[in-house]
């Protein structure tokens, strides 16, 4: 009887261990998405999606580098050619995928001399605030958990700025009333929005 309780125990721990893990990988927090932080350098991330796919797009040699530093890096294993990316490389965009081709995230770097991750669009729903918002939340969801600090109206869609957070949002206009979706030179206000207007873009900004 002893031998049955220590095993359904250790059981119990094991999936309560991958639960937490997976609730982590998904996480999103002030200064963390997942596995990211706001100091993560990008040539980390070949280490960090070990087990997912990444693509990084229109890789061209680091300006920014001092010269010593340079030099060091060029003679550095990180630069053999088996790697995705590089570190005396810069990157316009960098696209993280699940294995099996679900995308999860697409990264914009900063252009330093140690590129980190300046900008994220999340793509897979299970990314979750702390608060409990994602991609299939609405924006009844966004108002009542968040302080919104301001609304920007563009030609198809209305970006949704928070206070105190890098998070921000895309609605497309479509989700509005007709009469406020083909006038980009009206300011929409948060009143206007249903509560049912679904998220287009779910991003997170870090300076």
């Amino acid at each position: 009887m002893k031998k049955i309780l220590s095993v359904a125990l250790a059981a119990t721990s094991l999936l309560f261990l991958n639960c937490e893990s997976a609730d982590k990988k998904f996480n999103i927090s002030t200064g963390v998405i997942g596995q990211l932080t706001k100091d993560t350098k990008v040539i980390d991330l070949e280490t960090i999606y070990a087990e997912d796919s990444i693509v990084a797009e229109n890789g061209i040699p680091n300006l920014n580098l001092q010269v010593g530093f340079k030099n060091e890096v060029l003679n550095d294993t990180n630069t053999d050619t088996t790697r995705i990316i590089k570190s005396n490389f810069i990157y316009n965009k960098i696209d993280i995928y699940e294995k099996g081709g679900k995308q999860l995230l697409s990264l914009t770097p900063t252009r330093d001399s140690v590129p980190k991750i300046e900008n994220i669009r999340i793509y897979d729903p299970r990314y979750v605030t702390d608060k409990g918002v994602s991609m299939t939340s609405t924006f009844k969801d966004i108002k009542d958990k968040y302080t919104i600090k301001k609304i920007i109206t563009s030609m198809n869609n209305v970006v949704i700025l928070l206070k105190d957070t890098g998070l921000y949002f895309t609605i497309d206009k479509q989700e509005l009333p007709s009469s406020l979706r083909y006038d980009s030179s009206v300011n929409i206000e948060e009143v206007q929005i249903p509560d049912a207007a679904k998220i287009k873009y779910m991003m997170l900004a870090w300076e």
